[in-house]
């Protein structure tokens, strides 16, 4: 244990955010630079080094955090990043957007605030990169195999340098014009620089894996004669089919998937675009979702300008503490207020909406609503609780339903779905289709960034299995692992 007294005499202390009024004029990150530099060795001594390590099971990726913990308290900064590379490939990415299920399964928090293990996290690998011991880590001799990735979200990339790492020469093809997925456009600037992205790209890079941009498998090349082009192929398409709400009025202008609004603002800082054509400047903007994705169109919408933001959600209002259904080390659903939420809007639970109003000119004016509760297992609506709120921009984040089969790629390759619409695999990440694997959201359905770079992990070993009859890269967890946690 690194300071046996730690978590008696260290309080919990997290990373600072920049003033509301300051942080609303620009898209860098929210977090004070350098804020938690001087707080984060006696952070990371607030670690008991446990037993029975339960953190380590929170985690999908089974991160070593007593270690890194350990090394972070002695400031053994370069010790510390050898044990946070020895099972993520990007820990600024999980540092900065995951909601960390590792701190609701520490022991700590049974009865006291959790380590933060999420800002331990992104120091060290931020002092690694600060420091130069990030470097390309390329193969001693090539296996003369190859392999596509089809997508570079967080699963196709941590795929992709895993097999590039174990001698394979692997090629990633993305439909997008720039490299990233997710990463690049469905997250905001403000939670994450995109320069962090770029960086681990030029990483791989050196270290020989190939990036094909602008080619959608399933249009541009057929995914059958990818498949002969290469010796196996890897599916980490994600689930980028959004959620509708089917409901009167639907048609008008001015209602947008978040996934059609976030990436345009994603464009200005980007360079590509000098104003978004999807913007909210001076508009009543209304997120109709209360999950991240709505949070993180909250943030762009004060951003923008809206003269105001009303975030929906239709279920109830979740507790500040753990519901008895919810027990510790489980994940449980609290009350969140992101950053994005600390900059204004009001959310309204409990409600459902049933049409929107649109003016002379076609476009939504007004969104009508009404109050549910739940009754006999079902919802329902509440009588004499309708009600209207003006917007003339709406963006859908309800979630995601499936993997894109509209471009042929599930066709083509002859993929056998699961009963969620989801590409089915085996416990190696298998599909029915000989030398074709999956993984992240496209086999999982829609989940978290870090349950997406350890499927990622997981199915290069199925490949490198595959190609070689053996490997030696990390065993991978099964698809069903750790699901009452996450």
């Amino acid at each position: 244990m690194a300071d046996p007294k730690g978590f008696l005499t260290t309080g919990r202390e997290v990373a600072q955010t920049r003033t509301v009024a300051e942080r609303v004029k620009d898209w860098n990150e929210v977090y004070v630079p350098g804020s938690l530099l001087p707080i984060i060795s006696k952070q990371a001594g607030r670690c008991m080094d446990c037993g029975i390590p339960f953190c380590h099971n929170g985690c999908p990726l089974g991160n070593l955090i007593p270690e890194w913990n350990d090394y972070a308290y002695r400031e053994d900064w370069t010790a510390a990043s050898e044990r946070l590379h020895a099972t993520n490939n990007f820990p600024e990415f999980t540092g900065r957007l995951c909601p960390a299920p590792c701190e609701s399964a520490c022991v700590l928090g049974i009865n006291q605030p959790a380590v933060t293990i999420k800002n331990v996290e992104v120091s060290i690998i931020d002092k690694a990169w600060d420091s130069g011991d990030v470097t390309p880590q390329p193969p001693e001799r090539l296996s003369g195999k190859t392999v596509a990735v089809i997508g570079s979200g967080p699963a196709g990339l941590a795929a992709a340098q895993q097999l590039t790492r174990a001698g394979h020469t692997v090629a990633v093809y993305e439909r997008a014009d720039r490299i990233g997925g997710l990463l690049r456009y469905g997250i905001p600037e403000f939670k994450m620089e995109k320069s962090h992205i770029n960086r681990r790209i030029e990483q791989m890079r050196l270290e020989g894996t190939k990036f094909r941009t602008e080619v959608e498998i399933g249009k541009d090349i057929d995914a059958a004669k990818l498949r002969r082009r290469y010796d196996a192929v890897v599916i980490a398409a994600g689930a980028t089919v959004s959620r509708d709400l089917p409901v009167p009025g639907r048609e008008l202008g001015g209602i947008h998937f978040a996934m059609e609004y976030l990436p345009l603002a994603n464009k200005v800082q980007e360079g590509d675009l000098t104003v978004a054509p999807i913007h909210a400047g001076g508009k009543d903007v209304v997120v109709i979702g209360g999950g991240d994705t709505g949070a993180d169109c909250v943030g762009t919408a004060h951003r923008q300008g809206a003269a105001s933001v009303t975030q929906l959600e239709i279920m109830p209002k979740p507790g500040e503490e753990r519901n008895p259904g919810q027990p510790w080390p489980t994940f449980p659903m609290l009350y969140k207020v992101t950053s994005a939420h600390e900059e204004g809007g009001e959310r309204v639970y409990s409600v459902s909406t049933t049409h929107f109003e649109g003016d002379e000119n076609g476009n939504v004016a007004a969104l009508h609503l009404v109050e549910v509760e739940f009754k006999g297992g079902k919802l329902e609506q509440k009588p004499g609780t309708e009600r209207r709120i003006p917007a003339q921009l709406v963006t859908l984040a309800m979630g995601f339903t499936g993997t894109d089969q509209s471009n042929g790629l599930v066709q083509q390759f002859g993929l056998e779905l699961d009963q969620r619409g989801n590409v089915a695999r085996d416990e190696h990440y298998a599909t029915n289709v000989d030398g074709v694997y999956v993984a992240g959201d496209a086999g999982r359905g829609q989940s978290l960034i870090v349950w997406a770079i350890a499927e990622g992990r997981s199915a290069a070993r199925g490949v490198d299995r595959y190609l070689t009859g053996t490997s030696a890269l990390p065993a991978p967890i099964r698809p069903t692992d750790r699901s009452l946690l996450v």
